[in-house]
């Protein structure tokens, strides 16, 4: 029966002002916004009034397993009854529902499912969807798919979006499809909450990647200490990770005999957390992450204390590695958390960092959308019909790049086609209820270690936590099956149990397993992640080369540092850092290695240049790891040839020969390109290795090594560049002599394409009466007039000129010098003569 919300005195919360709203809201549009605030009754009086008003099953749909078993539980007390009565929830691994459940509590994930399987929800007459605006992927795709749902299939299904931050106006636009439904706030709790600011000592840094500085968990317990005394009420801390929250655990492990430390995170057992979500006979320090920002109550709390980070994931899809890092909370979160301190009374919030850091926080924490895995996500689109997320009211639309790398992943195990539709083998593996990575791995290996050994080995891997701080998977697993840690083998033999009843009936488990226990393990990892198989580098360094290509490394000390082969289960990457972190993995060997990733298996004959030489070789590798390998003898002509002109890319046109008649050739084709233009061919040196396949034909279809291409007759090469026009022209154009007065043919020096230079002694151009000009006269020699030692005395494009007005300086000067070589008074009428002793040119 349900409770009447007036009589009762656990319900005179805040939300009950609204609730008349709330409810005309829903029989109106079908779809509301409830805005409320934290303590206001939002999620347990909302759902109760609901079930009075509409018929069928009330599902209420919460981000967390533990938020959502705490609000069947305090729905059911405020009902008179016991959970699993009008009262009920379902989360995975764990459901307490029956015949008269009225009110039934979800994870968003259960709801997520649920849909897939019959979207129109039989039996379920209205959705609230708690906590909105926490955003991760299974809130985002719930929404999405029940407004999808109710305009195709359930008109008549009343919906809910409630939260005490959320965007309201973005997600009333997306429950209307484009049309804003109604937004509804309740007001705030009426109990006043007092912040004080509590910043650490400048010397205490914050985080790095997921680290945080061990003097800031010295500051928090510090503070908690503080809190204890200036304070009254029980303590709730506000920390990362389950990490930071055993650090500080300990640093207050000399509190007064009459306070309690209790923890609070989403891994631990139910029992444990009902432990700290229940009334406590002495006073109470309760350690918690982001689980207890919203929809949960801590009884007795009246003091927060914020340490003011929390835990995202984040994705490198580039080398398919997950991780969780430390960041700053967002002032919305930071809020949440203060709303814990005034949900029964006046209270005290203190908070680890300054105003001025308050006022650069983020104003809300990133969706999990844009920053984290997509591949399940990508999954349960295509089998909702919509594999890009078109059409659906999303909140945000997925990125383009993450999106792309998911449906790679997806295809890669058989999950889509080449359309992007989901296959039949993708909708098995959607079905259980896990990444979809760890499906494959554990349907597949099913059929060659056995369901239980699959359903073992991947339970751990779908909570890497259960391997406790070490990295060797097998010796977790191990641990677990004797049951050294109580509390996680239970939660394990949990998740075993579910996972071995999701690989589907047809999968014929072998006779006899293929791979030893220990194997097992390091098939079902690469079967999951092939990319991750990974060998040693060099022995016993605990550096290896995953097939994906990324390096990875072990931790100092590590008993896996021996193996040559592992299979990389949990990886994560500093931001700058050139290796990965492995942090859980299990030795396989190269057989096991090729089974479990047979399609990154690939032979090839590999041709090219390395170290300043050509390489040929026949390689065998998995992924970027190679196997093994031999030299070719007779390798493909069309490869060598390749390999030759990368080396000429990389190493320069240095590798060829220049001698003196190739340079000046070239030279001479670089002052045609300049004055000319095209057709005459560029020959810079960016240019010839563009051409090079064009000028070095077919002499680099005989060459095999770097010595060959010494061998080219680089000047006959370089003639090949001319069409036959531009070489007939070539000599007269560009003539690579000219001829003086004296008889003698000079070699122009063409180096400066801008500026041809030809040097002549004195004597050698008398009776010169012009400057030469080349090029159909286009350009004018420059002359360099030598003295009998070879030196320039002048260098002029005015050979009159420097007749009148420069000879007569040279010969005042040079005559006494040189006494035995003709000096005339008037140069441009005295005969030219070669007896100078110039050097021979």
């Amino acid at each position: 029966m349900l409770p009447d919300l007036d009589a009762a005195p656990d319900t005179n919360l805040p939300v009950r002002a609204v609730l008349p709203d709330v409810l005309a809201a829903l029989r109106g549009s079908g779809s509301a916004v409830l805005v409320a605030p934290p303590g206001s009754g939002k999620t347990t009086l909302v759902p109760l009034a609901m079930a009075g008003a509409f018929p069928g099953r009330v599902v209420v749909a919460q981000p967390r397993r533990i938020a959502a078993r705490a609000a069947a539980r305090r729905m059911a007390a405020l009902a008179g009854g016991a959970v699993g009565g009008l009262v009920g929830y379902t989360v995975r691994g764990d459901h307490r529902t029956g015949p008269a459940t009225r009110i039934e509590v979800v994870t968003t994930g259960v709801l997520v499912r649920r849909l897939q399987r019959d979207p129109e929800l039989p039996g379920t007459g209205a959705v609230v969807l708690d906590e909105c605006h926490e955003r991760h992927l299974d809130t985002d795709l719930a929404l999405a798919f029940l407004v999808d749902a109710r305009a195709a299939l359930r008109p008549d299904l009343a919906l809910l979006a409630a939260s005490a931050t959320v965007d309201a106006d973005r997600i009333a636009r997306r429950l209307g499809a484009g049309v804003p439904v109604p937004v509804l706030n309740a007001p705030a709790a009426t109990y006043p909450t007092e912040v004080l600011w509590c910043p650490p000592p400048r010397s205490a840094g914050r985080v790095s990647g997921s680290r945080v500085d061990p003097r800031l968990l010295d500051h928090v317990a510090a503070t908690v200490r503080r809190a204890l005394g200036e304070a009254v009420g029980d303590v709730l801390v506000f920390l990362p990770g389950a990490a930071e929250i055993g650090a500080v655990a300990a640093r207050l492990s000399g509190l007064d005999s009459d306070v309690d430390v209790l923890t609070l995170h989403g891994r631990q057992p139910a029992r444990v957390q009902d432990a700290a979500l229940s009334p406590g006979v002495r006073r109470r320090v309760v350690l918690a992450t982001a689980v207890a920002e919203s929809s949960l109550t801590v009884p007795g709390v009246r003091i927060v204390v914020d340490a003011g980070l929390a835990r995202e994931p984040r994705t490198d899809h580039a080398r398919g590695l997950g991780s969780l890092v430390t960041v700053r909370v967002s002032r919305a979160a930071a809020d949440q958390r203060a709303g814990r301190a005034g949900r029964e009374g006046p209270g005290r919030v203190y908070r680890c960092w300054s105003p001025a850091e308050h006022d650069r926080l983020a104003g809300h924490a990133q969706p999990e959308i844009a920053v984290a895995d997509l591949t399940g996500f990508a999954l349960e689109l295509a089998c909702w019909g919509h594999p890009g997320g078109e059409g659906l009211q999303l909140p945000d639309p997925p990125p383009v790049a993450a999106m792309q790398v998911a449906r790679s992943t997806l295809q890669a195990l058989g999950a889509l086609d080449s359309q992007g539709r989901v296959t039949t083998r993708g909708r098995t593996i959607a079905a259980a209820g896990t990444h979809p990575r760890l499906a494959r791995a554990l349907i597949d290996g099913a059929a060659l270690v056995g369901r239980d050994r699959a359903a073992q080995v991947v339970a751990v891997l779908a909570d890497d936590t259960l391997a406790g701080s070490r990295d060797d998977l097998v010796a977790a697993w191990r641990r677990l099956r004797e049951n050294d840690d109580r509390a996680a083998s239970a939660r394990w033999r949990d998740e075993v149990r579910r996972l071995a009843s999701a690989v589907p009936t047809g999968v014929t488990e072998p006779a006899r397993p293929q791979s030893s226990a220990d194997l097992a393990a390091g098939l079902l990892v690469g079967l999951a992640f092939p990319e991750r198989l990974a060998r040693a580098r060099s022995a016993g360094t605990g550096t290896y080369l995953m097939a994906g290509g990324t390096a990875g490394t072990l931790a100092p000390g590590s008993a896996l540092a021996g193996s040559e082969w592992l299979a990389v289960a949990v990886a994560d990457r500093v931001p700058g850092s050139a290796a990965a972190r492995i942090r859980l993995a299990a030795p396989v060997d190269e057989a096991t290695a090729r089974q479990a990733a047979a399609s990154m298996l690939a032979g090839a004959d590999e041709v090219g240049w390395a170290d300043g030489n050509v390489q040929a070789r026949r390689v065998q590798r998995l992924g970027a790891i190679v196997l093994s390998e031999y030299q070719l003898s007779h390798p493909d002509r069309g490869l060598l040839v390749e390999a030759l002109l990368d080396g000429l890319r990389q190493d320069g046109i240095g590798l060829l020969r220049w001698g003196r008649e190739a340079r000046a050739l070239r030279e001479r084709l670089a002052f045609c390109h300049r004055v000319f233009g095209p057709p005459w061919p560029a020959v810079d040196d960016e240019a010839l290795v563009d051409q090079a396949r064009q000028w070095l034909d077919p002499e680099l279809g005989q060459a095999r090594r770097r010595t060959d291409l010494e061998r080219i007759d680089v000047g006959a090469a370089l003639r090949r560049l001319l069409a036959w026009p531009q070489a007939a022209r070539l000599d007269e154009l560009a003539p690579e002599r000219l001829a003086v007065p004296s008889g003698s043919r000079i070699r122009v020096d063409y180096s400066d394409p801008a500026v041809p230079v030809l040097a002549v002694p004195v004597q050698e151009a008398f009776g010169w009466q012009r400057t030469p000009v080349i090029a159909d006269g286009r350009v004018t020699v420059l002359l360099h007039l030598l003295s009998p030692a070879g030196r320039p005395v002048a260098v002029t494009s005015d050979l009159p000129s420097f007749w009148r007005t420069g000879y007569p300086r040279v010969r005042a000067e040079l005559r006494g010098r040189y006494p035995r070589h003709a000096w005339p008074e008037d140069p441009t009428t005295a005969p030219p003569t070669r007896r100078t002793g110039r050097p021979r040119r």
